[in-house]
């Protein structure tokens, strides 16, 4: 299949017509609305340099809140407070840990300064949310993504200490559960978030729940 090159038009293709490994399309731009209706559309952002690369991977790595796993070695984390928790308390910090964090398993980031301004805009107009954990008053994990309706979309999480960005993690699923978020959104596998409960779906299915919970 050919791979769409979008233009000021605020639209994408059907994302039925995306690549075996996700990418429907290029280039555009990171504005609020683009982006939003990127997300409704089970679309996100994944790019090391110009262009931006769009991507709607099927099957589709998702979370459902209930399914939520705590392992033997965070409950007792949970159970005491090991960390302080926050919501939306240094947005622009954790995108920046998120983006300066080294990760044994990626050469470099995809976080550039265009995405931060981005997904600020985003948190500003309050689309865009994080997550973050304290110790002794030093943020030490957390995570970032979007919210629209009853689903979260999961963007990139950090851990400067052990344990402590499953810490933010779990309690922030929590949380959005307890607000009645049905679905998060993992985007690609990883095993870390397999062993908290996520799992591949049909991307036909997902899409189905995106029109039913946004």
């Amino acid at each position: 299949m050919a791979i769409f090159a979008l233009d000021e038009a605020l639209q994408f293709p059907p994302v039925h017509l995306a690549e075996k490994d996700g990418l429907l399309a290029i280039g555009g731009d990171l504005s609020v609305n683009r982006l939003l209706l990127a997300y409704r559309s089970g679309i996100f952002p994944w790019y090391t340099a110009p262009p931006i690369l769009w991507w709607c991977p099927d099957p589709r790595f998702v979370l459902f809140p209930e399914a939520l796993k705590i392992s033997k070695s965070l409950r007792p984390l949970l159970n005491r407070e090991a960390f302080e928790f926050t919501i939306n308390k240094d947005f622009k910090s954790v995108i920046a840990h998120c983006q300066s964090v080294e990760r044994p398993d990626q050469d470099g980031t995809w976080i550039t300064e265009e995405i931060i301004a981005a997904y600020t805009k985003l948190h500003e107009r309050g689309f865009a949310h994080s997550a973050e954990v304290w110790q002794q008053g030093r943020l030490v994990g957390g995570l970032y993504g979007i919210r629209l309706g009853e689903v979260f979309f999961g963007e990139s999480m950090f851990s400067l200490v052990s344990n402590a960005s499953k810490y933010a993690f779990t309690k922030y699923v929590q949380h959005l559960q307890s607000e009645g978020v049905a679905l998060i959104d993992c985007q690609v596998y990883t095993a870390h978030l397999e062993s908290l409960g996520a799992r591949m779906i049909e991307g036909k299915f997902f899409q189905e729940m995106l029109k039913s919970m946004i």
